[in-house]
């Protein structure tokens, strides 16, 4: 599946934490998961999860995530961003990797 970069980058590096967190049921709770919370989920929901904000946010600002060494690149930034800021929002992170990389994306058509 597409998106797969973005959550095995989290499942890499975000500190582990007791606990779990349901999966969302749509975007409003979905968009305010932070990086510590998205690693308490079980494997399965985060990489749902990540994969669903990384879609989002792709579709918003009209690219596409390849898969490849630029789905890789966009990975790497998620996983820095939430080993920075494990309190950060996860859809913020991957939002600000996909700015980061926009111009090198391919336009959705």
């Amino acid at each position: 599946m597409r998106l797969s970069f973005i959550a095995a980058g989290l499942g890499a590096v975000l500190l582990a934490s007791g606990g779990a967190v349901a999966q969302p049921l749509n975007f409003d709770q979905a968009a305010y998961i932070t990086c510590k919370e998205a690693h308490a989920m079980n494997p399965e929901a985060r990489k749902a999860l990540a994969i669903y904000l990384a879609d989002h946010a792709a579709r918003y600002h009209g690219v596409t995530i390849p898969d490849g060494p630029m789905g890789a690149q966009l990975g790497h930034l998620v996983r820095g961003g939430c080993t920075l800021a494990p309190d950060a929002y996860l859809f913020t992170v991957i939002d600000r990797a996909i700015l980061a990389e926009q111009k090198n994306l391919p336009k959705r058509q």
